[in-house]
């Protein structure tokens, strides 16, 4: 029998990460109201009611008041038991709750997915807790993201070990919500671009935005010749300003929990049009 899998991250210093944000100011993570914003967009699109709504973080308070602010009954989960116990939220991780069935309209997820050690699992679970035609919304850092800082720490006189996460992409997003039991799959990416002065700058609105390395094991720490290194590689890449463009590539999804009144799609083959005459060159 093959021994289970060693995890990919760290709970404990997930755990870690999250109780730091409980000590920075409220708009030191630059990229949660970014999200919030988004994500909240997409929900006014929506014209339905969620009377029962679960908050997966607790480190946006504006988002956690504008949610209750529709009339919501709103629960929130924190991995965190700092961040969690400052906010009233449930303590937990995203890909182990432990909460009824069906006892949510809508899920909001707004980071963290890409951090989880079971992906297909925690997807699993959240359409478990929703209610037939509930909807679960989120985002998080996805593929493409942070090129020039990975170009960077894999610069000569840096040890060749892994220190940034792996990063799921557009189509395989989709492909786990259908997978994982979603019905009406929508997943799509906004680019956003920051610049930069230096290195430290980047490094420190990640750890801000809760985004800094959860591997396990935890890679060793960089030398400071290795620091410096990697500063030097990543403002070789600066535009003739002296600043790095660096890119976050937001991956936005949504799915709804299966309900009979829910559109069909069509049955494979029952087109009647032909794809080739369609394609045809017109006179």
């Amino acid at each position: 029998m093959s021994p289970p899998l060693a995890p990919l991250f760290s709970s404990a210093r997930h755990r870690a990460q999250r109780d730091r944000l409980v000590r920075q100011p409220a708009d030191a993570n630059f990229l949660a109201p970014i999200i919030a914003e988004t994500l909240l967009d997409r929900l006014a699109m929506v014209t339905r009611d969620f009377p029962r709504v679960l908050l997966i973080g607790a480190h946006d308070a504006a988002l956690a008041a504008q949610l209750r602010a529709t009339g919501a009954e709103l629960t929130i989960l924190e991995a965190g038991r700092s961040l969690a116990a400052a906010t009233g939220a449930l303590t937990g991780e995203a890909d182990a709750i432990d909460l009824p069935f069906a006892s949510f309209d809508l899920i909001v997820w707004p980071g963290g997915l890409d951090s989880v050690n079971d992906v297909p699992g925690a997807l699993v679970r959240l359409r478990a807790l929703l209610a037939p035609d509930g909807l679960l919304l989120g985002a998080f850092v996805g593929d493409g993201s942070l090129a020039r800082l990975r170009r960077a720490v894999m610069t000569d006189g840096v040890r060749s070990v892994a220190r940034l996460h792996p990063q799921i992409d557009l189509a395989a997003m989709g492909n786990l919500l259908q997978r994982t039991g979603f019905t009406m799959p929508v997943v799509d990416v906004d680019a956003l671009s920051v610049r930069y002065g230096d290195w430290f700058a980047l490094v420190r609105d990640l750890r801000a935005a809760g985004l800094s390395s959860r591997l396990s094991p935890a890679p060793p720490p960089l030398t400071r010749e290795e620091a410096a290194r990697i500063a030097v590689a990543f403002a070789g890449q600066a535009d003739p300003d002296g600043r790095v463009a660096e890119n976050f590539r937001l991956i936005h999804f949504s799915g709804w929990a299966p309900h009979p009144d829910q559109p069909k799609p069509a049955r494979r083959g029952s087109g009647t049009a032909s794809l080739a005459e369609a394609l045809k060159p017109r006179d």
